[in-house]
C-alpha cells in the first residue's frame, strides 16, 4: 500500500487558476524617456522653479570644473565629475524637504552641495582627509559612498525605521547603472517594496560602469523595468531635462510620503568627463559619442527654455556665471589652504563606545608619536 493509498491521506487538487499579486501594467514605465523641455509641458513649468534649477546647474557645472583642476594641482586626491550629470544631481537635492535624506555616491558630491553641505567639507573625503567630511545628521545627507550600491540598503533601512516610528521621513537614494549589478541593489529594492519603505531610487544611467558599457551589464529593455520585478513603479525620463527629472522625482517623493511605498526612477544621462581623473576614456568611446551628447547639454536645454518664453535676459545669464565664479574662487582659496591634521583623529568617530582594540591602538599611536617628537628634539 502505498502512501497516497492510506484511508485519509491528503489527495492534491488541481490548483487555482494563478493571478498576478500585482497588476505590472501600472508600474511599467513610458517607452521613451519623460520630457518637459522643449514640449508644451514646459508651459505649465514653475518659472521660479526654472531659473533656480538654472542657476544650480550653472554653479554645478563651475563647481566641477573647479574640483577637477583641484585634483591636477594635487589638492584632491581624485575627482569622479558629474558634468553633463548636473541635472539629476540639481533635481535630487531640490525635491526633498528639510527633514528628508539624502543617501549620495562618490559621484554625487554636486546633489551634496545642492543640498547644503559645505562645499569644502564635501570634498574632504575625496582630499583623503577625516572620515566622512561633513556631520551627516546636519543636512540629512549620508556619507558619499565609494563602495557601488551599498548606500541603498541603508536608505531603506532609515526609510523603513521612519515609516515605523510614524516620523515624516523619505530616502532618495542615487546609484549610478553600474550600481545596478550589484546585490545591494536587488536586495534594496525587494525590501523596500515588501516593506513599502518610503524610498526614492534615482539610477542615474550615464551610459558606462567605469568602461563597461550598459550592453554588458544587462538585457532588460531598460533600467527602470527592473522595479516591475519587485512590485514598484520604475520611471524612465530624460536625465538632462532638469524640468523633467524634478517632475518625476517630485511625483515619486510624493508618493513615498503618502504611504505608496517605493518608486525606481531611471534618468538617461551622460559622462561627459571621463570616470575619474585617473580614467581614460578615449579607450572605450569615441569623440563623436561625447560631443553627440554635447548637443544635449542639460544647461543648454533650460537655457534654451528660459530665454525662449523671456524668462531669462543676458543680465541673468550673466548673473548666474558671477555667481559661479565667486563660489570657485572661495572653493579654490580654501582648498589651496594646507589642513592642519592630527593623527588622533584616526580614531575619533569611529564607534560610538570605542572598543578596547580601537583604545589599545590609539594609546600605541600616541606613544609612537611622543618617541618620535622627542627623538627629534634631541637631535642637535
Amino acid at each position: 500500500m502505498t502512501v497516497m493509498e492510506q484511508r485519509g491521506a491528503y489527495r492534491p487538487t488541481p490548483p487555482p487558476a494563478w493571478q498576478p499579486r500585482t497588476d505590472p501594467a501600472p508600474l511599467l514605465p513610458d517607452a521613451e524617456p519623460y520630457r518637459v523641455l522643449g514640449t508644451q509641458a514646459a508651459a505649465k513649468a514653475d518659472p521660479d522653479l526654472l531659473r533656480r534649477l538654472y542657476a544650480e546647474l550653472v554653479k554645478g557645472r563651475r563647481y566641477n570644473a573647479q574640483a577637477t583642476a583641484l585634483t591636477k594641482q594635487g589638492r584632491l586626491a581624485v575627482y569622479p565629475s558629474s558634468t553633463g550629470q548636473e541635472a539629476c544631481e540639481v533635481a535630487a537635492a531640490l525635491v526633498l524637504q528639510e527633514q528628508d535624506w539624502l543617501f549620495p555616491s562618490y559621484r554625487d558630491t554636486l546633489a551634496v552641495v545642492a543640498r547644503g553641505v559645505d562645499p569644502v567639507e564635501a570634498l574632504t573625503l575625496l582630499r583623503g582627509d577625516w572620515h566622512t567630511g561633513y556631520d551627516p545628521y546636519e543636512h540629512r545627507v549620508a556619507p558619499l559612498s565609494t563602495p557601488l550600491a551599498t548606500q541603498l540598503p541603508h536608505a531603506v533601512g532609515l526609510a523603513h525605521a521612519a515609516r515605523l516610528k510614524g516620523d515624516d521621513v523619505v530616502a532618495l537614494a542615487m546609484v549610478g547603472d553600474g550600481g545596478t549589478s550589484e546585490g545591494d541593489f536587488h536586495e534594496a529594492l525587494n525590501f523596500a517594496a515588501v516593506w513599502q519603505a518610503p524610498v526614492v531610487f534615482l539610477v542615474q544611467n550615464n551610459g558606462f560602469a567605469i568602461s563597461v558599457p550598459l550592453a554588458k551589464q544587462t538585457a532588460a529593455p531598460s533600467l527602470a523595468h527592473k522595479a516591475v520585478g519587485y512590485g514598484m513603479p520604475g520611471r524612465l525620463v530624460d536625465g538632462n531635462d532638469a524640468a523633467a527629472v524634478h517632475e518625476v522625482l517630485a511625483d515619486a517623493v510624493r508618493r513615498a510620503r503618502a504611504g505608496g511605498g517605493p518608486t525606481l526612477v531611471e534618468a538617461i544621462t551622460y559622462r561627459v568627463d571621463a570616470h575619474t581623473n585617473a580614467d581614460d576614456a578615449t579607450r572605450y568611446r569615441g569623440d563623436s559619442e561625447v560631443e553627440t551628447w554635447r548637443a544635449h547639454d542639460p544647461i543648454a536645454l533650460l537655457e534654451r527654455e528660459l530665454t525662449g518664453r523671456g524668462l531669462l535676459d543676458e543680465a541673468g545669464v550673466e548673473s548666474a556665471r558671477q555667481d559661479a565664479e565667486t563660489m570657485a574662487a572661495g572653493l579654490r582659496a580654501r582648498m589651496n589652504q594646507d589642513a592642519e591634521l592630527d593623527p588622533m583623529d584616526l580614531f575619533t568617530h569611529v564607534y560610538a563606545e570605542p572598543t578596547p582594540q580601537l583604545l589599545e591602538q590609539r594609546e600605541q599611536l600616541r606613544a609612537e608619536l611622543a618617541a618620535e617628537a622627542e627623538s627629534e628634539g634631541a637631535r642637535p
